[in-house]
Order: structure tokens, then C-alpha cells, then sequence
């Protein structure tokens, strides 16, 4: 008798653990989850690194530039957290800004064409204003929409081209290339021209397009389109990388002779969430030598 009692009591004592057990993991799912969804998103590292290297012209020391990317807007993405960024990114004072694609999530179904493109007019760059198409500035008929958007807010809309950006003395080359899924990347073209021992920076929506690159004389690639890969799991790493950037998905890589550099972006894709990968606004201080 005393022995059926105690199995009784293990057996309830083992339920009550298992039910405790799998309440702390459904709650614990729930924090996450909710952190993933509602926190994370909203928030902004803003990353600084420098750039050196002796092509880079004396009159160049300490001149900022600003990369922001992959905000699609639209979806779950809203127009004050937009003009809250916009905000952010004329506080850290930047001499240059280029945009490295993905602006709207759907271009032909956006409502806000208008605003968003006076809030982007607003951006203050005194070097210069650049931007690449990503997948989402061609898809969804976003060809045009995305080019006229982005020339009304000041912007140059490089595809497979280059602009020369001088102070003083000195120039640098900022190229672009043309979406790699839905464009047409042309990388002779875009550093076609481009004189001898000039420091040159490459725009490519994305990041596994340095393999391409590194051929031609490019110093660094900024790219997006990854998100850091959205939601990342220790031991795991990134779950969500769209094509072209499984190889490469945040922060830099030595690519060949080529410095590449991959953005987080503000915005999400596919699912809202983000996990231990927050939006980024990355600064890039050039330094000669």
C-alpha cells in the first residue's frame, strides 16, 4: 500500500514538473516571440567603422559616409519610424549617403510615394546623394517609380555607372551595379573609364555579387539584401538569407582584394521579425594611408 502511494506522488510530482517545464517554454517562446516582433525592429544600431587605405586622397581625411539600406517600406514598415531614421541619419552629420536598395516593399501598391520622397529630399549629404536598385525597386512594375522617387529626393541613381565625387584635390569613385536577381549587372561598365589609382567604391545590392566584383578594380562593395539574416540563433546563425547572400550576410569580408562590407538594413522581408540582428545605419570614416 505504502509503495502504490509513493508511486502516485512521483507520478504527480512529475506531471507538475513537465506542466511547469512546458508552461516556462511556452512563455519563454512568447517573450521571444514578442521580442522579435515588436522590439527588435524598432530598434537602431548605428555601427561605425573607418576606412583606410593610401589610394584614398589627403583631402578625404575624416570625410563620413553614410550606408542605410532595405527599409521596405509598406510592409510593417511605417512612415514615422521611416522619418524618425531620416532624423537619425541627418544627426550623425554625414558628407556622403548612399542608399544600397530595397526602398518599397511593393512599389505599384505603395500610398506614400510622395512623402517618402520629401523626407529623403531632406537628407543632408554635401557630397553627394547615391543609390542602387535592390529586387524590390524592379519588382512590382517599381522600375520607374523607384528612379523618379529617388531623383525628386536628390539622389543619383547609379546602374552599372560611376560618379566621381572630388573635394579639394582628391576624387573617389562611387559605382553602382544593377540588381543582380532582376536587373542587369554590368561590371566593366560600371568602373568603365573610372582613372588610374582611384579609390572606388561599389554599390551592389547583393553581397555574394564580390565574387563578381573582386575581378575589377573595386576597393570596397557595400551591400544589403541579406538583414543580417534576419533572425539568428547562436550556434545556428542566420535562418532567413535570400539568395546571393548565403555566402556573405553581415558585416565585413575580405573578398580577394576586395573589402566587402554587408549592411542589416532597417526593414524586414518574408516575416516581420528580427532576432539578434537589429537594423543598422552603418558610418564609414575615410582615412588616407
Amino acid at each position: 500500500m505504502h509503495h502504490i502511494e509513493t508511486t502516485k506522488l512521483s507520478r504527480r510530482a512529475f506531471l507538475k514538473k513537465l506542466a511547469r517545464t512546458s508552461f516556462s517554454a511556452a512563455l519563454a517562446m512568447a517573450a521571444a516571440s514578442g521580442y522579435a516582433r515588436w522590439i527588435e525592429p524598432a530598434e537602431l544600431t548605428v555601427t561605425h567603422h573607418a576606412l583606410s587605405h593610401p589610394l584614398i586622397p589627403k583631402s578625404f581625411a575624416g570625410v563620413k559616409l553614410l550606408q542605410f539600406s532595405d527599409l521596405h517600406l509598406g510592409h510593417y514598415y511605417g512612415l514615422e519610424r521611416f522619418y524618425r531614421i531620416m532624423g537619425r541619419i541627418n544627426e550623425l552629420g554625414p558628407d556622403l549617403v548612399v542608399f544600397t536598395g530595397d526602398l518599397l516593399h511593393e512599389a505599384n501598391r505603395y500610398p506614400h510615394v510622395d512623402a517618402v520622397a520629401e523626407a529623403l529630399a531632406g537628407v543632408r549629404a554635401p557630397l553627394g546623394k547615391f543609390c542602387i536598385y535592390g529586387n524590390h525597386d524592379h519588382g512590382g512594375y517599381g522600375t520607374d517609380i523607384y528612379r523618379r522617387l529617388m531623383e525628386r529626393a536628390g539622389f543619383r541613381v547609379l546602374v552599372n555607372e560611376h560618379a566621381l565625387v572630388r573635394r579639394g584635390h582628391g576624387a573617389i569613385a562611387i559605382a553602382g551595379s544593377d540588381d543582380m536577381m532582376l536587373g542587369r549587372p554590368d561590371w566593366s561598365k560600371m568602373t568603365n573609364g573610372i582613372p588610374r589609382a582611384t579609390y572606388t567604391i561599389a554599390l551592389v545590392h547583393e553581397p555574394d555579387g564580390a565574387i563578381e566584383a573582386r575581378r575589377f578594380p573595386i576597393h570596397v562593395q557595400l551591400s544589403g539584401h541579406s538583414h543580417g539574416g534576419q533572425i539568428q540563433l547562436p550556434f545556428i546563425g542566420p535562418l532567413i538569407t535570400p539568395p546571393l547572400s548565403e555566402r556573405y550576410y553581415e558585416g565585413f569580408y575580405h573578398v580577394g582584394g576586395l573589402l566587402l562590407y554587408v549592411n542589416r538594413g532597417l526593414g524586414t522581408t518574408r516575416v516581420p521579425l528580427r532576432f539578434f540582428a537589429p537594423p543598422e545605419l552603418t558610418v564609414f570614416s575615410l582615412t588616407p594611408g
